[in-house]
């Protein structure tokens, strides 16, 4: 072989089916990776949908998509991108759940694991009927054991240690790599009033802010109910899709909060409004980790975050000293008095934010790309025959 593997530029596909900075978590991770490891590799990104890329990645559309049934898309997109990347690529990474890819990142809870762990008897015949029964169930679960499936020259990633722990129980035989997203400098420094003003936000109030694309799930409810807790200068901004705006005016005019609560939507540059809060709450319910408690950290914006049992970013941060963490999400109460304890204690909210600096330097996206160019490099090498990890040629046995 005339080409040092560990030198050379690999060729990269990456499957994303929303290859956008303005998505999700799981969106934004991707696209950080894939930008990453474009400087020094040759990246082509299988999507439907899509912004304009980053320098050096090629996109390639995959389509059409369909809004309705999403399992049924999922699937299309599955078999399309398998089709599509048979051949030609050094290393397929998969951010979806689909069946062909050498690296599969996991970014959310398994399918398996809320179906079917934890039941027995009776309760686990009802749930494997409920399973059997339903095509999107079916679907989506047979797609993720697939990509569960140990084999040799595969690795399986999971974002956060909380998450890598969950998916253990349905698929213990599956070792899972934790590979946590990082955070940029943010490209400019504005003060506050002026990010306020750009999002036409009062600048005479004390702006909290709350980023998500699934209101609920992200601890909304708890945030408006704290909301009427706290002194009338005290105002919310929300940031994320707003579909489901709607469902929480009737909630905020009940609370008497309408007139202090902003929904800013989608924002391209969520940078603009780290910049024009004093503080961002994230009661979050379920994250596997929490992308946008580092965003908001690398602004130097204090954070109030649920704890481990919710969000895996917390189980690396120190109550505190880099962010204060919930004991319950759920918890209104506890969400108000500690919003008006650090809102009242500039000492305690100089605290968190000089707590940041160590953290952030090791959690860059830099780091991340590094990671997956290890893996890549193993998967690449054992592809060609010459795999110097024993381990990725005798797999465990599947369950």
């Amino acid at each position: 072989m005339s080409e040092a593997l560990p030198t050379r530029r690999l060729k990269i596909a990456v499957l994303s089916r929303s290859f956008s900075t303005q998505g999700g978590g799981a969106e934004r991770y991707s696209v950080a990776v894939a930008t990453q490891l474009a400087q020094t590799h040759e990246v082509h990104v299988f999507a439907q949908n899509f912004d304009t890329p980053p320098p050096g990645i090629t996109v390639h559309k995959v389509g059409p998509a369909l809004r309705r049934p999403r399992w049924l898309n999922q699937l299309i997109y599955a078999w399309q991108t398998a089709r599509l990347t048979r051949e030609g690529f050094d290393v397929v990474h998969s951010h979806e759940n689909v069946w062909r890819a050498d690296v599969q990142t996991f970014h959310v809870k398994s399918v398996r694991g809320s179906l079917l762990v934890g039941r027995t008897g009776w309760r686990r015949a009802l749930a494997w009927l409920g399973v059997v029964t339903s095509p999107r169930k079916l679907t989506y679960l047979a797609l993720e054991t697939a990509r569960c499936k140990p084999q040799a020259g595969r690795v399986q990633v999971a974002v956060s240690t909380l998450l890598a722990e969950e998916l253990r129980a349905p698929y213990p035989n599956t070792p899972f790599e934790v590979i946590t997203p990082g955070v940029d400098e943010p490209p400019t420094r504005m003060p506050r009033a002026q990010a306020q003003q750009q999002l036409g936000l009062a600048p005479d109030k004390t702006w909290l802010l709350l980023v998500g694309n699934d209101f609920k799930r992200k601890g909304l409810d708890a945030a408006l109910a704290a909301l009427a807790q706290l002194p009338s200068h005290v105002h919310l901004a929300v940031a994320g899709d707003t579909r489901q705006q709607a469902n929480y005016l009737p909630i905020a005019q009940q609370l008497g909060v309408a007139p202090r609560l902003r929904f800013l939507g989608s924002l391209r540059d969520m940078s603009v409004a780290y910049q024009a809060a004093y503080l961002l709450v994230h009661p979050t319910l379920e994250d596997s980790f929490g992308m946008v408690v580092l965003e908001a950290m690398a602004h130097g914006l204090p954070v109030v975050v649920s704890g481990p049992a919710w969000c895996g970013v917390a189980a690396q941060l120190v109550h505190g000293q880099q962010a204060w963490l919930l004991q319950d999400p759920h918890n209104t109460q506890e969400l108000a008095d500690t919003i008006k304890k650090l809102l009242s204690n500039s000492e305690l909210l100089e605290q968190l934010i000089h707590g940041l600096d160590g953290f952030l330097a090791l959690n860059g996206w830099q780091q991340a790309a590094q990671r997956y160019e290890r893996l890549y490099r193993q998967v690449a090498a054992h592809k060609m025959g010459t795999s110097p990890n024993n381990s990725f040629d005798t797999p465990p046995e599947a369950s």
